[in-house]
């Protein structure tokens, strides 16, 4: 019997959101309901079949058939496209409820937008059109950027596409490229001209049904520590001739498409961690309830308590991150360069944190690859790993970041803010512009406006606290946090640019400076939603009264931005509220857990699992 198609939610994007849901929120969570249990065994989401099948490094082809079934792929097309995507905060929430099922599911099927974005970014209409249609039907597309003896160092391609006659042809091979042997169609980054630069690539898009027999081969797919069963292969090509309309863009575009469309693609990144750390998350707080410690349920030992509500309000600290960054890519279009670099940095780097930490919690049981919660933890630290390297690893977008420091510097200094795209990304009832590919620029002109925004973020929070919304204790951590933004800003215009040998001292403050950003987005977020943010659970409710989920947030992040601060401030009774706010955000966790709703600042109800047979003890 054919399963029903999964109905995407037809509300206008420009029309603000329901106060009863947020919209994204509720149009993932439909999905996810069709997804069904992962403790069935005869569904493709089965938590044991893909537990088994990564055993055998086999591809989740079940998973992924039903994902095409529900027209997941229809929100890898933009909707002038012929595709459902409106919003991109509607595709990072899908892409995070199937990332929390299976880490390799979700990185296989999703390629396929990376595969295309170059396409919607600097592709002609007939281009857009076309490659819409195809990808909308089930077309899986790849995206051929790395090489065997060059890695990421886009410039060093040696691929070439020498022009013919009829279009151009191509020599030399792509590696550890996902799905370039599932892949109908390849995007590829190809060098040009011999002397290559920036101006000598091209960006083409290979139909492999069109290419004479023998003129490429697919290469075998690697053996790789985690998303075993993915297809991370190659391809080589000999003499394949393709024609001229395969080019996208002017021809010597290709690596300026790409760096605007890896903007896109490292924001979306950062859904596959928010369902990972959720799914290992949940793995731990059913683990605490059910075992026993020293006569006591792990969970009411303090320290354990500690670890849960610590990761909790680290993982809400990235859901606020990224919620800001989902929404402006519509709004502050012309920072992506800034907000996708933290935020691709940030997410899954704390990510694979927070899951170690929870596996310490877990003991000997984070390493059985069957008999506890069907292997599920150590499969998906294992998977999550890949995901900080996935388009510009960790000191690729930490360089992103020192490269601009000037700029940044320069724009916290004058509180430089794009005040009607800042209010609209952090006001989550606010309406939604187009997305314009056209306003991606390589880097910022006038800095990041959520870090800018900070001081003047702290001075409404004053109010708040004088006026009695908020307690004093969360002023005193915000204005911590202030202050090493400040310090961190000032070292950043210090900073003297070189294009080779970066000191590691750059490293460690574009580090830095990724926590300034997400606090701010952090203070963004409460401020533009404390009166207007989707309630309706006793969770959300708590989170939000009296600033609960930001004072929490900000103790973690000024924990790690200098602990030291943080114990001064407790010591002189300043900031001792941040240790409470943790310990009070046990009861929004346990119960987001208990009625299965996702970990979470906003109601996000999933489908019911079978937990006792799912996460079992």
């Amino acid at each position: 019997m054919t399963k029903p198609q999964f109905v995407p939610d037809q509300r206008a994007r420009n029309t603000p959101h329901d106060r009863a849901g947020y919209a994204p929120y509720d149009l993932a969570g439909r999905f996810d309901q069709q997804l069904g249990d992962p403790g069935r065994r005869d569904l493709p989401f089965s938590a044991a079949r893909l537990r088994e099948l990564d055993a055998r490094e086999e591809f989740p082809e079940g998973a992924v058939r039903q994902l095409d079934a529900l027209r997941m792929a229809t929100y890898y097309v933009p909707q002038e496209h012929g595709g459902a995507l409106r919003s991109y905060e509607d595709l990072i929430q899908l892409v995070r409820v199937v990332a929390r099922r299976d880490l390799t599911a979700a990185i296989a099927h999703t390629k396929t937008y990376l595969g295309s974005v170059s396409t919607w970014v600097g592709g002609s209409p007939t281009q857009q059109a076309d490659l819409g249609a195809r990808v909308a039907a089930g077309t899986v597309v790849a995206w051929g950027l790395t090489e065997r003896e060059h890695g990421s160092d886009l410039l060093s391609g040696g691929l070439t596409a020498t022009p013919t006659a009829d279009g151009y042809r191509l020599d030399g091979e792509k590696w550890l490229i996902n799905n370039a042997t599932r892949g109908e169609l390849v995007c590829v980054l190809a060098r040009a001209t011999p002397e290559g630069g920036a101006r000598g690539f091209s960006l083409l898009l290979v139909d492999k049904k069109q290419l004479a027999p023998g003129t490429y081969m697919c290469l075998p797919a690697a053996r790789t520590l985690g998303i075993r069963g993915a297809d991370i292969s190659g391809i080589s090509f000999d003499g394949a001739e393709i024609p001229a309309a395969a080019l996208i863009g002017a021809p010597g575009q290709g690596v300026e498409i790409v760096l605007r469309s890896l903007q896109i693609t490292r924001t979306l990144c950062t859904a596959l961690s928010l369902g990972a750390v959720d799914r290992a998350l949940r793995i731990a707080v059913r683990f605490g309830l059910g075992h026993q410690l020293y006569e006591h349920r792990l969970i009411d030992l303090p320290q354990a308590r500690r670890t849960l509500t610590e990761t909790y309000a680290d993982l809400l600290v990235l859901e606020a991150v990224t919620l800001i960054a989902s929404r402006g890519v519509h709004t502050l279009t012309e920072e992506m360069s800034v907000t996708s670099s933290v935020a691709k940095y940030l997410v899954p780097s704390t990510g694979d944190e927070l899951i170690r930490g929870l596996g310490q919690l877990l003991g000997a049981r984070s390493y059985l690859s069957e008999e506890f919660a069907y292997g599920l933890f150590p499969k998906l630290e294992r998977d999550h790993q890949i995901v900080g390297v996935f388009d510009g690893n960790t000191l690729v977008n930490l360089n992103a970041l020192i490269n601009q420091f000037g700029t940044l510097a320069k724009g916290y200094r004058a509180g430089r803010t794009n005040v009607d795209g800042l209010a609209r990304a952090a006001e989550l009832t606010a309406g939604l512009p187009e997305f314009d590919p056209t306003r991606l620029v390589l880097t910022s002109r006038t800095g990041n406006s959520v870090t800018a925004s900070l001081p003047d973020s702290v001075d409404e929070l004053r109010k708040a606290a004088e006026s009695g919304e908020v307690p004093q204790s969360l002023l005193a951590l915000a204005g911590a946090v202030h202050r090493i933004a400040d310090e961190t800003h000032e070292l950043m215009a210090a900073h003297r640019p070189t294009p080779r040998d970066v000191p590691a001292f750059a490293f460690d403050l574009a580090q830095r400076y990724t926590l300034c950003a997400a606090a701010a987005a952090c203070l963004q977020l409460w401020l533009r939603n404390r009166d207007s943010a989707p309630r309706g659970t006793s969770a959300s409710d708590e989170l939000w009264q009296n600033g609960l989920w930001l004072e929490a947030c900000l103790s973690r992040i000024v924990t790690r931005l200098r602990p030291g601060v943080l114990a001064d401030a407790l010591h002189n009774g300043d900031a001792a509220g941040g240790e409470d706010a943790l310990d009070r955000l046990m009861a929004p966790l346990l119960s987001q857990y208990a009625t299965d709703h996702m970990f979470s600042l906003l109601p996000f109800p999933l489908s019911a699992e079978s937990v006792e047979s799912l996460e079992a003890s």
